[in-house]
């Protein structure tokens, strides 16, 4: 079975670049993880209710090929692995975070004009 390819060639455009990097269900999710502290895939897999493995260990890896974080392997028995952003990666959760407060003000702007809401 052949892994989806992502679209990268030929991007110009900086938002698409960065909207493409971060693009994928659980990415978002992970790097709020590791902006808690959390670093290891079973913590992950603990605290992102239905991740399947596979696509984690994906996001995972699309991430780190973009820079967004590290992979440290160590080599003992059982096998041990951690995640951790880089700096780029602490840049996206400033940006993670401004967005957080953007959708604080559309969420205010549901309560307080609910008509407006489309289905």
């Amino acid at each position: 079975m052949k892994a989806k390819e992502r679209t990268t060639e030929n991007k110009i455009c900086p938002l698409e670049i960065a909207v493409n990097s971060i693009s994928g269900k659980w990415k978002i999710p992970i790097v709020w993880q590791m902006n808690e502290g959390k670093r290891r895939p079973s913590e992950f897999l603990r605290g992102i209710a239905k991740v399947d493995r596979r696509v984690l260990n994906q996001q995972l890896k699309e991430m780190e090929n973009d820079g967004i974080i590290t992979k440290e392997t160590f080599n003992e028995l059982p096998p041990r692995v951690e995640y951790s952003l880089t700096e780029l990666g602490e840049k996206l959760v400033l940006v993670l975070w401004q967005l957080n407060d953007w959708g604080k003000l559309l969420l205010e702007k549901e309560t307080l004009h609910p008509e407006t809401q489309t289905l």
